[in-house]
């Protein structure tokens, strides 16, 4: 099946076994971006098994049955492209920029991958990727100041079971019970063609790319079973507010905020992603005016205070997060981005939602300027929405929102009810204890 988009800038292509082909022009010559999206993320987990869909992001690339551990990325990087992957909640994403005349090369790495992974799969390949797994978790979430945020907001928001309730990162334990055949069916569940949307940036004629596509990917098979998702919807509200305090050794006090707001890609998603522009993103942004330069009491983010974590297939959130300046105790802070917060129910001025549409337009316009970032985009909005064409258009989904929605938005769902907070403080040091570590920054300053 063929389709040409309205606006003429992609070609979609479904193979006879399920697999969607994306094409659309580069920005710059002779570079070629291809990207895979896969739907599966840790939302297909179950309880006891999180972490796999993360997992599987690294054995991707520890060989397959005709490629060896670790040449998949030698090649890239041999020809001087670019590689890398990445999980979330709803997909898991691989992604390759090479020259043109290399396509060929990475398709053929990609296609087998997809088919004979488990015959490379062994117990060794697994303990190690488990091993660098596990590392990465103690670097990126317990063993950096506030690196359980995320973690334990998941937590408040979702409730125990939900297939949201946990990070993709997984857990110590979960991960430490993977076993190889549970990997290796894993796979087989999840990994096949029909499950995946395959984006060609380049500046090859589209039905050149979807013939060297039909020859590396056309005889895999589909899945012979498509597993059920485990059920997101949300039986009761959040029922706020509700709260996680973590004392622990952190440079200052840090106030993480959420709501739950509705899924990606409803009209009030984008009603509520302006206001989250309109409190946090951006040096023109109330909360970086008023408490970053106006008072001062929160550390300067460069405007960076709000933002959304877009969820497909459940409530999404709107999270706030900001650092305390030196002296300045958590619950100031927090008591003052509350308030700012509330202020949004009051109203918004015509030039902040302007302001706010004019900054989220520009970062949307800056990820899709490179093929990488284009193709990404193309991927998302074909797996989520089934309408590659919003990787161009998504901005215009802004232009109508009025005010008067942001306000409302606000004040239906920027409420206590639907409040969830996770608060870091530092631990007390005594005053014994403060002398003496200024008695040994004197005294390494003197030597």
């Amino acid at each position: 099946m063929t389709t040409i988009g309205a606006a003429g800038r992609v070609g979609q292509y479904t193979l006879d076994n399920g697999l969607r082909l994306v094409t659309a022009a580069a920005s710059t010559g002779q570079v070629t971006a291809v990207n895979l999206w896969y739907g599966v993320g840790s939302r297909h987990e179950v309880p006891g098994r999180t972490g796999f869909a993360h997992l599987f992001e690294h054995l991707m690339f520890q060989g397959s049955g005709n490629v060896s551990k670790g040449e998949h990325f030698e090649e890239i990087e041999r020809l001087g492209g670019d590689i890398n992957a990445s999980t979330s909640s709803d997909r898991t994403n691989y992604y390759e920029t090479v020259p043109e005349h290399a396509l060929d090369r990475v398709l053929w790495l990609e296609a087998d991958r997809l088919e004979t992974l488990r015959d490379g799969m062994t117990q060794e390949v697994l303990d190690n990727q488990r091993d660098v797994v596990k590392n990465e978790r103690r670097q990126r979430y317990d063993n950096q100041p506030y690196g359980t945020a995320l973690e334990r907001i998941l937590r408040l928001a979702y409730p125990e079971g939900h297939p949201y309730h946990h990070p993709t990162i997984g857990s110590m334990a979960d991960l430490d019970a993977a076993d190889l055949d549970y990997v290796k069916s894993f796979h087989k569940a999840h990994y096949g063609p029909d499950n995946c949307v395959l984006t060609v940036v380049s500046d090859l004629d589209p039905e050149d790319v979807l013939a060297r596509v039909e020859k590396y990917f056309g005889s895999i098979p589909a899945r012979d079973f498509v597993p059920e998702a485990p059920d997101a919807s949300l039986g009761a509200p959040l029922g706020g507010p509700v709260r996680d305090a973590v004392t622990e050794t952190v440079p200052a006090a840090g106030v993480f905020i959420g709501y739950r707001v509705p899924p990606y890609g409803e009209r009030e998603f984008d009603v509520v992603h302006l206001a989250s522009a309109v409190l946090g993103q951006g040096q023109g942004s109330r909360l970086y005016r008023s408490l970053v330069v106006d008072r001062p009491i929160a550390a300067d983010d460069g405007g960076a205070a709000a933002d959304i974590l877009p969820f497909r297939y459940t409530d999404s959130l709107l999270l706030v997060n900001m650092l305390a300046r030196e002296g300045v105790s958590g619950d100031v802070l927090e008591e003052a981005v509350r308030e700012e917060i509330a202020k949004l129910a009051s109203g918004v001025t015509e030039e902040e939602l302007e302001r706010a549409r004019a900054v989220m337009e520009r970062d949307h316009l800056q990820s899709i300027s490179s093929p990488a970032g284009l193709a990404d985009s193309i991927s998302s909005c074909t797996q989520l929405f089934d309408d590659p064409e919003l990787a161009y258009t998504w901005p215009r989904r802004w232009d109508d929102i009025t005010a008067e929605e942001v306000r409302a938005a606000a004040e239906r769902l920027l409420v206590d009810d639907n409040l969830l907070v996770v608060r870091f403080d530092p631990e007390e040091t005594s005053e014994a204890e403060t002398l003496q570590a200024d008695a040994e920054a004197n005294a390494a300053g003197a030597s």
